[in-house]
C-alpha cells in the first residue's frame, strides 16, 4: 500500500485537520489501517478478516487455530497471503464443515468475522431538500461530557465502553458495553424501542471508531461520530461516502476532523463569550509583595489593566470584584464590592454570581496575567451541568483560574456563614468538573496561565522572561 491510493482501489486520503479551540489547522496525523482479508479454506471461501494490515500469515494462522481447525504447524499443509488484493488462501489436512455456526464475540472485529451492514451511498442531491445541518464544537465535547458522566460501569469497575447519541444538548440514547461494538447495537435497540428518530444526531463513543462502527452509525442515520481517539481509514472512507462528519482525539476542548469538516460550525477566533461573564478578583492583601499587586506596571500600564484587556477580548461583560473600587477607576468596566467581605476569594465569587445576570462567571486572580484564551474557552464549553469547573495544574486544583454557576450560591453562602473562605471548602458540596493536567497541557502545555505574582522576586522574574517589556 501508499499513502496515497490504498489498495482495492481506495481514493486518496484527504487533509486531517484539528480544531485547537480557535480555528482548523492541518493536524498531521494519519488514521490506523484496518484491512480486509478475505479467506479461502481447502477452496471454500471460509470469512472476512478485518485487521491491521501487518504479519497477516500469523493472523490467519493463529485465527484457524482458535476455531479448532488446526492443532499443529503440520496440519497447514500451504498457506498464502496475497496483501494486494486482500485475499489469503490455506489447504489444510482437516475437513471445512459444510456449514458454520457463527459466535458473535464482544471483542474488537466481531471475532469470527462479520459482514458489514449497508451504508449509503453519496445521494444525489434532491431540489428542495433539507440541506445537511452543521455541528458546533460545543455540542461534541457537550455530548462526550454528558457520556463519561453516564457511564456507571466504567466508574465501578473500568474495561467497559460507552457510547451515547444526543442532539448536541441532552442524550437521546446511552448504552456500556465490554464490546465497542455492542454498545451501538444496543442504542440501535433502545431508540427502536422507545420509538427515537436518531437522524442527524450525534453519536459519541468511548473506543475506536473502525468500518462496522461507521457502517452502524450510517445505518442508524447519524450525522456525526465522535470518539476519544482514533478511527480507522476504513471508517474514514464509510464516513465520507455517508456524509458523516467524523471526529477523533476528543479531548480538553480539542480533536481532529478526519471527513466532512465543512459541516462543522467554528465560532470566529475573535467572537466573545455573550452567556458567562468575566470576573477579576482584585483583592488581597499583597502582603509577600509589600504593596498592591494589581497596580504593579506592567505593558505600559498595570497588571489588572492587562488581565481586564484579556477578559474583554474573550467575553461580552466583564466585571472587576473589589472592596477598593476608587484603586481602579482606570478599568473601562462595573466594579461590584463583597456581600460578605473579609473571607478572600470565596467572598469574590460570591459577590460576582449574586451581581450578573448570566448563569456562570469565569473568575481570575488579578495577579495572574498570563491566562490563556484556549484554557478559557475550553472550561466555558464544559460548564453545561456543572455548578464548577476547575483545572488542575501540578500545584493542584486552581481554583482563581475557573468557572462557576449560580448552582453554587447555596452552598457559597453556607460556608461563608461559618466563617470559612477557602473556596475548596465548597468542593464536596457542589457538581464540579475537574479538568486534569493532562487536559490543561493540550491546551496549555507550559500550564502559563496558572502563573501568579506573589513577591517582588516573582515580578522581576517575570519582566526578565519577558523580554524586560513584561509582554504577554
Amino acid at each position: 500500500m501508499t499513502d496515497g491510493t490504498e489498495g482495492g482501489g481506495r481514493q486518496p486520503r484527504k487533509a486531517i485537520l484539528r480544531f485547537n479551540g480557535r480555528r482548523l489547522c492541518p493536524a498531521g496525523h494519519s488514521p490506523v489501517e484496518e484491512y480486509p482479508v478475505t479467506l479461502t479454506v481447502n477452496g471454500k471461501e471460509f470469512v472476512t478478516l478485518i485487521a491491521s494490515p501487518h504479519d497477516l500469515k500469523s493472523l490467519v494462522a493463529g485465527f484457524l487455530r482458535m476455531q479448532g481447525l488446526v492443532d499443529c504447524l503440520e496440519d497447514i499443509q500451504a498457506l498464502s497471503v496475497c496483501p494486494e488484493f486482500g485475499a489469503a488462501s490455506v489447504r489444510i489436512r482437516k475437513e471445512v464443515p459444510a456449514r458454520l455456526v457463527p459466535t458473535l464475540t464482544s471483542g474488537c472485529g466481531g471475532g469470527i468475522g462479520f459482514n458489514l451492514p449497508g451504508t449509503p451511498g453519496k445521494r444525489p442531491a434532491t431540489a428542495g431538500a433539507t440541506p445537511a445541518p452543521g455541528y458546533c464544537p460545543d455540542d461534541v465535547f457537550r455530548t462526550m461530557d454528558q457520556m463519561a458522566r453516564l457511564a456507571e460501569r466504567y466508574k465501578s469497575a473500568g474495561g467497559i465502553h460507552s457510547a451515547a447519541a444526543g442532539d448536541g444538548r441532552r442524550i437521546l440514547a446511552h448504552a456500556e458495553d465490554i464490546g465497542r461494538h455492542n454498545t451501538i447495537d444496543r442504542i440501535a435497540g433502545e431508540a427502536l424501542l422507545a420509538g427515537i428518530d436518531l437522524s442527524g444526531a450525534i453519536l459519541a463513543t468511548s473506543g475506536r471508531v473502525s468500518s462496522e462502527m461507521a457502517a452502524k452509525g450510517a445505518a442508524l442515520g447519524v450525522g456525526l461520530i465522535a470518539s476519544r481517539t482514533s478511527p480507522t481509514d476504513m471508517a474514514v472512507e464509510i464516513c465520507e461516502d455517508a456524509g458523516i462528519v467524523l471526529l477523533g482525539y476528543v479531548r480538553g476542548g480539542r480533536f481532529n476532523a478526519y471527513a466532512h469538516a465543512e459541516r462543522l460550525v467554528v465560532p470566529a477566533a475573535c467572537e466573545r463569550i455573550a452567556d458567562v461573564t468575566g470576573v477579576i478578583l482584585a483583592g488581597g492583601s499583597s502582603t509577600r509583595m509589600g504593596s498592591n499587586k494589581a497596580l504593579l506596571p506592567y505593558q505600559g500600564g498595570t497588571f489588572i489593566e492587562s488581565i481586564h484587556r484579556r477578559m474583554a477580548a474573550l467575553f461580552r461583560d466583564v466585571i472587576v470584584v473589589t472592596n477598593t473600587p476608587e484603586l481602579y477607576q482606570s478599568v473601562p468596566c462595573p466594579k461590584v464590592v463583597d456581600i460578605i467581605p473579609g473571607l478572600g476569594g470565596l467572598s469574590g465569587i460570591h459577590a460576582a454570581l449574586r451581581h450578573v445576570g448570566s448563569g456562570h462567571v469565569f473568575v481570575v486572580a488579578c495577579d495572574m496575567p498570563s491566562v490563556g484564551a484556549d484554557l478559557v474557552r475550553c472550561m466555558v464549553g464544559m460548564r453545561d451541568g456543572y455548578d464548577a469547573v476547575i483545572p488542575e495544574s501540578a500545584s493542584g486544583l486552581e481554583p482563581l483560574c475557573a468557572v462557576y454557576g449560580k448552582g453554587a450560591l447555596p452552598a457559597i453562602e453556607e460556608t461563608l456563614r461559618s466563617g470559612q473562605g477557602k473556596v475548596v471548602s465548597i468542593l464536596s458540596k457542589v457538581r464540579v468538573k475537574t479538568l486534569s493536567r493532562d487536559e490543561v497541557s493540550l491546551v496549555d502545555p507550559g500550564f502559563r496561565s496558572f502563573r501568579n505574582i506573589n513577591t517582588p522576586d516573582d515580578y522581576y522574574a517575570l519582566r526578565e522572561g519577558e523580554g524586560g517589556k513584561a509582554g504577554p
